[in-house]
């Protein structure tokens, strides 16, 4: 299935430019003390974009001295690259608005971050906003080199009409436990109201398994994550577990093996997928949905499910000069006023720990997003370790091998991959 904006691969056409913030080398203590300019890049979402420009404008209304210049990510072959390429050349802006978690490792390896925590209240602004959820964001070194920022929580979508087709339930569907599931998806295909029950990208980027294997993952396990204290946790009973009902699905044919060049969901081959909240203003009209958290194996209560995040967060660059204005923008940005505006522009889900209560008025006229804000208490992110996008690489390639394609057995290709995982973690 095609995304609508997967975490790698955020980019637009623009040329890199060296910000107006002073970029490069200077003294960190007087950099952080520092106010003026600042460049800021934003995601090349439509409507994100709309949100950001908003909020530079009312920044700057109240700021004549310390204006915010915005431009959207440069274009490369995915925005780590070009991330990475910026640190690398040292004219990467003051704060970015789309950093990826997964590759907040490899940019402070880099030199490119500034810890939050070398402003005064630093971290425990994070922490009062953020809640509990904020120690998954987190460095090895205890500090926090990437702002919480928003969500989509994934859960299982699924299409009323296709379900109400093939004699299942269209408004209480049975998906809670794998049986159930995949009693459902067998009717799906066998009754023929779609093709495919569900269509994860069978692709091998290192991102995808975060739509199909780390969701499940995630919920079986009461939110682990793939990696904890340097070893890989995926080879365990729950994973095996996880891994033996995407293979069934995949070894029945109710799930497609070939890369599908369009949206499987809105074009109604497939009856469910793997999405976030951004899906419910994408799909719209287009097709009569529904959503449920993704299954367990015994069939675990909905407020008890955990789910992967799908979180994009701001974060600091080392070539920013003006360090004590970008801090302030930051908050600003990130503020119970601008956190809600972001949600009523985009549908997605600002890390705050009060969500469904910061914004009654807003889940009140948006019922359809109230689940999502639920799940949004319950999310578990990408584990913040060396080589991260490595180890999801490694992991992706042994998950295709045995889960998707059948070439090896899922116990060898798992404990392999583990061993790598394992040699990556420990930033070897």
């Amino acid at each position: 299935m095609k995304r609508t904006f997967p975490a790698a691969l955020l980019v637009v056409s623009l040329t890199l430019t060296a910000g107006c913030d002073g970029s490069g080398g200077g003294n960190a203590e007087q950099a952080n003390a520092a106010t003026g300019p600042i460049t800021v890049w934003l995601s090349n979402n439509q409507e994100e974009l709309a949100w950001g420009k908003a909020m530079v404008d009312a920044w700057n209304g109240q700021h004549a001295d310390q204006k915010i210049t915005a431009q959207e990510i440069p274009a490369g072959k995915s925005s780590e690259e070009v991330i990475g390429a910026a640190i690398t050349a040292g004219n990467a802006p003051c704060l970015i608005f789309n950093t990826a978690p997964a590759a907040v490792p490899q940019f402070q390896k880099q030199g490119g971050l500034v810890a939050l925590d070398s402003f005064a209240g630093g971290a425990q602004y994070i922490s009062d906003r953020t809640g509990d959820t904020a120690q998954q964001y987190k460095s090895a070194d205890g500090k926090f080199y990437q702002m919480p920022w928003k969500s989509n929580p994934v859960m299982i979508f699924y299409n009323k009409d296709i379900f109400a087709k093939a004699g299942l339930d269209p408004e209480k569907p049975t998906l809670t436990t794998y049986a159930d599931f995949m009693t459902a998806a067998r009717k799906i295909k066998s009754s023929g109201a779609a093709p495919s029950a569900i269509y994860p990208a069978p692709s091998s980027e290192f991102f995808q398994s975060w739509f199909d294997f780390y969701p499940l993952f995630a919920a079986e396990t009461d939110g682990q994550q793939l990696v904890k204290d340097g070893k890989a946790q995926f080879n365990s009973p729950q994973g095996q577990a996880v891994a033996a009902f995407w293979k069934t699905l995949y070894d029945e044919g109710l799930a497609p093996k070939e890369t599908y060049n369009g949206d499987s969901f809105a074009d109604q081959k497939a009856a469910m997928a793997i999405v976030g909240p951004w899906a419910i203003k994408v799909y719209g009209d287009k097709v009569k949905w529904g959503a449920v958290p993704v299954p367990t194996s015994t069939g675990k209560p909905a407020d008890q499910i955990r789910t992967f995040s799908d979180a994009k967060n701001v974060a600091m660059y080392s070539a920013c000069q003006n360090r004590a204005t970008a801090w302030e923008v930051m908050k600003f940005a990130t503020s119970q006023e601008q956190d809600g505006k972001l949600l009523d522009a985009t549908g997605q889900m600002p890390l705050r720990k009060d969500l469904p209560t910061a914004y009654p008025d807003y889940f009140t006229k948006n019922p359809a997003y109230k689940q999502f804000a639920d799940q949004a208490a319950r999310t578990v992110e990408v584990p913040n370790v060396p080589n991260s996008v490595a180890i999801w690489q490694a992991f992706r390639d042994a998950y295709s091998q045995s889960v998707i394609f059948g070439k090896q057995p899922v116990t060898d290709a798992f404990a392999g991959a583990a061993q790598k995982v394992d040699q990556l973690a420990s930033g070897s």
